[in-house]
């Protein structure tokens, strides 16, 4: 087999967020492509954002992703606020993370159950998992309205929250609300737990990646909604706002997807990475689930990123709990920014991996340019690096089980398509 050439094709990845594709070359037993291919439209949400007031990002860039609006949100205001010379602290600051733990917890239950689960367990889609085993499916489900109801109560719906705005929120919720909220999240946590357990044990391929790992770091505490700095495996730490000098986005011929590249070399965010470089801040509870499923100090893996994100699960509700024991509503709900000349850059990490937003804001509040940087786009060279490894280490199966093994390699990733689709090079030459 491995003498002919062979071409792997699948034209529409399943159970992915957004619209690619996959195409696998090998010749001779050399694996000599491995292109994810994401053929969605551009969406030229960079372009748009040029011209538009400095406090419309949070509102239009959450329209880039319905998973993950709350990511958007917050690095825009992340970045429109550090262009304009504030720092969001305290009750606000600690809102907007419990607002982020909903969306983790929401997202990583929809990708963990529905989306990821059923390639473990040889189940077509999660449909067909439910029929044999209701009670796993309720379960995520479970999890997923935990994650909904935070998003609902402090972000105003579950799905493009409308309560986020720089320096804060439009309303604050009321003690007694949140309150009513942990009753909610109580249940979920057993739930987190339950599913963790349940993970570890599934069969994992043997594959370990040499990516280098990129993700947020915060002194205070495990990173969700932002940073001081950006933590590297092979490498020293850099400042947010040094982020465009390491991190280059170039075009490739097959993709309308920018693909990036970190000091020139591939690399990984997400949950793995954000474990590898941040575990020790994780919880207790977290640490020692992580170590019961057989976690080290690392985790380079792809395959076993079902049970990181199930960690992460755990870990979110836990600070969703803990955020709302303390929580005293702030007043007002947000700190007034006024715009000024300035640059500004604000990271986050999304359910996927670290999310970058740049804007140039003029005097006049207007926005100059717009730069987002989304996780899936980071990872696209990693996850062609991975896919060309799989290939070549099972030629020896049949093409429909090599097929079915890559796609289950580009769900290790959870991506994100939709969200990568932000930019294209354009000319027009007119006469």
């Amino acid at each position: 087999m491995s003498h002919r050439a062979r071409q792997l094709k699948v034209s529409s990845l399943a159970r992915v967020e957004g619209e690619g594709a996959l195409r696998v070359t090998v010749r001779d037993g050399v694996v000599e492509r491995a292109d994810l291919q994401i053929y969605e439209p551009p969406r030229f949400f960079e372009a748009l954002l040029r011209g538009r007031g400095y406090t419309e990002p949070p509102d239009i860039t959450a329209r880039i992703c319905g998973i993950c609006p709350v990511a958007y949100q917050t690095s825009a205001c992340n970045a429109i606020e550090d262009a304009c010379g504030v720092r969001i602290d305290g009750p606000i600051r600690e809102l907007r993370r419990l607002l982020y733990c909903g969306e983790w917890i929401s997202s990583h239950a929809l990708h963990i159950y529905l989306l990821h689960a059923p390639d473990f367990l040889g189940y077509p889609d999660a449909i067909a998992l439910a029929a044999d085993h209701r009670e796993i499916v309720e379960r995520g489900l479970l999890l997923k309205k935990a994650g909904n109801a935070i998003l609902e109560l402090v972000g105003g719906r579950a799905i493009h929250p409308v309560n986020v705005r720089v320096g804060g929120f439009y309303a604050a919720p009321g003690r007694a609300r949140l309150d009513h909220l942990a009753g909610q999240l109580r249940p979920a946590l057993d739930a987190a737990i339950e599913t963790v357990r349940w993970v570890a044990g599934f069969g994992f391929p043997d594959l370990e990646t040499d990516h280098e790992l990129l993700a947020v770091h915060d002194p205070a505490g495990y990173a969700i909604e932002g940073g001081t700095t950006v933590r590297r495996s092979a490498g020293p730490d850099f400042e947010v706002d040094a982020f465009s000098n390491h991190v280059v986005e170039e075009q490739v011929p097959y993709s309308t997807a920018l693909h990036a590249a970190l000091d020139g070399g591939r690399y990984l965010t997400g949950p793995l990475a954000r474990y590898t470089l941040n575990h020790d801040q994780l919880s207790p509870l977290a640490l020692g689930l992580a170590a019961d499923a057989g976690l080290g100090s690392e985790c380079r893996n792809p395959f076993r990123s079902i049970v990181v994100r199930a960690i992460e699960t755990v870990y979110a509700v836990e600070e969703a709990l803990r955020l709302i024991a303390s929580y005293q509503p702030p007043e007002p709900s947000y700190v007034v920014v006024p715009a000024r000349d300035g640059v500004g850059h604000g990271l986050s990490e999304a359910p996927r991996g670290l999310l970058y937003h740049r804007y140039e804001i003029g005097a006049d509040g207007l926005i100059r340019s717009a730069t987002i940087v989304p996780p899936t786009a980071q990872n696209q060279a990693a996850i062609e690096e991975d896919l060309r490894r799989t290939v070549a280490a099972n030629l020896h199966l049949g093409d429909e089980p090599l097929t079915g093994l890559c796609e289950r390699t580009i769900r290790n990733y959870d991506p994100c398509i939709s969200c990568s689709t932000h930019f294209l090079e354009l000319t027009v030459e007119r006469s």
